[in-house]
Order: structure tokens, then C-alpha cells, then sequence
């Protein structure tokens, strides 16, 4: 059994930032996720595309400001169970809440931070009826390690940023890489979009538009795709395809835990973005209040003011007396290490 001050679930940028805000206060954390490492969509999605609205950085990649929230919060310790989706709850104490993971993974707190972003995340799969079969066989939704496809034969599917990425990414990479899209127009960035023309024309990537997969052949494994081009159906040789069209966004179990929901959103007061059932909170893209943005910025924000409302919550007696950073330093680092974290 994992026991912990803070159990926040979703270690997307909101709930790992929320772990350093809680580490001022000298709260133990400890972060739940269905993904198998942290940052959420930003890892998971988008880790080389670049964000404009963080303060500070007029501009940063998305892996980038993850590492940054790794390297800020390593001072405190956090515990990670990833991989593992919150499935259940339950009151187990008078300030105790238990949490079971859908591994069986045991976890209690008193507090319970959801920073689920939007929710669980279930690839969308294309209306191709045997593709359950060749998943983890040659089939994939999202790319963890770009390694596994060295020297391979990958066929990506998509038009917005990810397969344009990982498109990119992969021309150094794979041994033949073919990027299958419905139309011939693109969704993602221009510059993307550019860089792959690029690569088609110079022979480094088969760009092959107005066409989609629409079929699987192979014993066992991935060894071929059928694919429409306009009229006409082609088997064409590969390794390994990945269709990139996003994660669907869902509350999953959370759904469940007895807390008021408006449009597959939590609703929270927005003095310290509490739930209204005792001891949990919900902060970033997950919850909803009127004029609510769902921009990081904004969790940010979100995850400092309820790490306030749940030190009062855990010890009522205490007085909590705010102090800056540049005053107290962060324990683990000399105080000279910690001025540019000032709040």
C-alpha cells in the first residue's frame, strides 16, 4: 500500500507542478497516471511541439517544459504509479481516502488532487475490422521509443501534428517511411506541413495523399496494408503502421466517484478549486467554472491555490504563513539554486 499526503491523479504538467507547490508546504505527493510516463498529452502527443504561453519562455518544446517540471520538483521525492488507471475510491477514515488502480495497486491520502487533463485517453482507432489482432504486433497508436522502428518499414497514418512529426522524426530512422493521409491538405503546422513536402521531394518519405488504410494481412504480424488510393486498392509491404488520429478524451471511473459533472467536466468552487465532497479537488483541463480557459497557465494557477485549501484541510490547527521562495529557498537546494523558482 502507497500512503501519501496528496494523491494527485494525472501527472500531466498541471499535477507535477502542483507537486512542487505542495513540496513548499512540506506535503508528500504522489501521482497516479494511465500513460506510462509523465507529462501527459505533452509526452504523449506533442513532445516537439513548441509553446508560447508559459511565463518566462517565449518559447519551449513541450518535452522540454515536462524535463524542466521533472528537474523542479526532484527535490521532494515524488512517488509515481504509471501506467495504471485510478479505477475506484472510497472513504476508509474520517480524512482517509483509498484509491485502487486497474492493476490492483493499493493508495491513501486524505487529500485527492484529480489533474486528469482530459481525462483517460483511448487512441481513435480507423474502421479497420481485424485491428485489435495485430495490436502490439505491428500496430500502434502512439510512439514511446522511436528506437523500436530503426531500419523498419513504417507506414504512419494522419494529418495533424503528431503524424507530421513523427514523420519527420522517423526519416532518420526508419529504413522506408510512408505517410498515408485521406486528403491532400494537412491539419497540422505549416512549417510541419513544409517539411514534409520536403522530404517527399527529395525521396526520403512516400507521401501518398487521398488515400487510407483499409486493411491488415500478415500471420501474426504486421507484413502488409491494403490501401485505397482514390478508386484503387494496393497492398503495400510494411513492418509496423501507426495510425496517428488522436486520443479521445474520457472521464473514465472518475465519472463514477459521486462528484458533480457538467459536460464530462468537474465542477469546482474557484476559491481553491475545491469539489464540494471533503478533501478533493480538481484542477486543470479536467474541471469547469464559469469563464474557465483551459490553458496550462491557468492549472497552474489551479494546483497552487487548492495545495493552500488542502494544508488547512490536513491540519486545521496549523498556520499556514506564506513565504516566497527567494526567502525561505527550497528544501534540498541552497538558497541560491532556488531564486529563479521565485513566485
Amino acid at each position: 500500500m502507497i500512503q501519501t499526503d496528496i494523491l494527485i491523479i494525472g501527472a500531466g504538467p498541471v499535477g507535477l507542478f502542483t507537486v512542487f507547490e505542495a513540496g513548499l508546504l512540506k506535503l508528500r505527493c504522489h501521482l497516479i497516471d494511465s500513460l506510462g510516463q509523465p507529462g501527459g498529452q505533452l509526452t504523449e502527443i506533442y513532445p516537439k511541439k513548441p509553446i508560447y504561453d508559459i511565463p518566462g519562455y517565449p518559447s519551449v518544446l513541450a518535452g522540454e517544459l515536462v524535463d524542466n517540471l521533472m528537474e523542479q520538483i526532484a527535490p521532494f521525492n515524488p512517488g509515481f504509479t504509471l501506467g495504471e488507471r485510478a479505477e475506484t475510491i472510497e472513504k476508509v477514515g474520517e480524512k482517509m481516502y483509498q484509491i485502487t488502480t486497474s492493476k490492483g495497486t493499493v493508495h491513501q491520502a486524505p487529500v485527492i488532487m484529480i489533474a486528469g487533463g482530459l481525462g483517460c485517453f483511448e487512441p481513435r482507432k480507423p474502421p479497420i475490422p481485424n485491428i485489435n489482432d495485430y495490436e502490439d504486433r505491428g500496430v500502434a497508436y502512439v510512439i514511446r521509443d522511436p528506437e523500436v522502428y530503426r531500419n523498419r518499414r513504417v507506414l504512419l497514418a494522419g494529418g495533424g501534428d503528431s503524424a507530421l512529426d513523427w514523420t519527420i522524426f522517423l526519416a532518420d530512422v526508419a529504413s522506408e517511411v510512408i505517410l498515408v493521409h485521406r486528403r491532400d491538405s494537412f491539419r497540422g503546422a505549416l512549417d510541419s506541413v513544409e517539411k514534409v513536402m520536403e522530404l517527399a521531394e527529395a525521396g526520403r518519405i512516400k507521401l501518398v495523399t487521398n488515400a487510407e488504410v483499409r486493411g491488415i494481412k500478415g500471420e501474426g504480424k504486421v507484413t502488409a496494408l491494403t490501401v485505397k488510393i482514390e478508386d484503387t486498392e494496393t497492398d503495400i509491404a510494411v513492418d509496423d503502421f501507426i495510425p496517428l488520429f488522436g486520443l479521445a478524451p474520457k472521464l473514465g471511473p472518475i465519472a463514477e466517484w459521486g462528484l458533480q459533472i457538467d459536460k464530462n467536466a468537474i465542477v469546482v468552487d474557484t476559491r481553491d478549486y475545491s469539489t464540494g465532497v471533503d478533501g478533493i479537488y480538481a484542477i486543470g483541463d479536467i474541471n469547469t467554472y464559469p469563464g474557465k480557459l483551459k490553458l496550462i497557465l491557468c492549472g497552474f494557477h489551479e494546483g497552487t491555490m487548492a495545495v493552500q485549501s488542502a494544508f488547512s484541510y490536513i491540519y486545521p490547527d496549523k498556520k499556514l504563513s506564506f513565504k516566497y521562495t527567494t526567502v525561505n529557498g527550497i528544501e534540498g537546494l541552497p538558497k541560491e539554486a532556488t531564486a529563479e523558482l521565485a513566485q
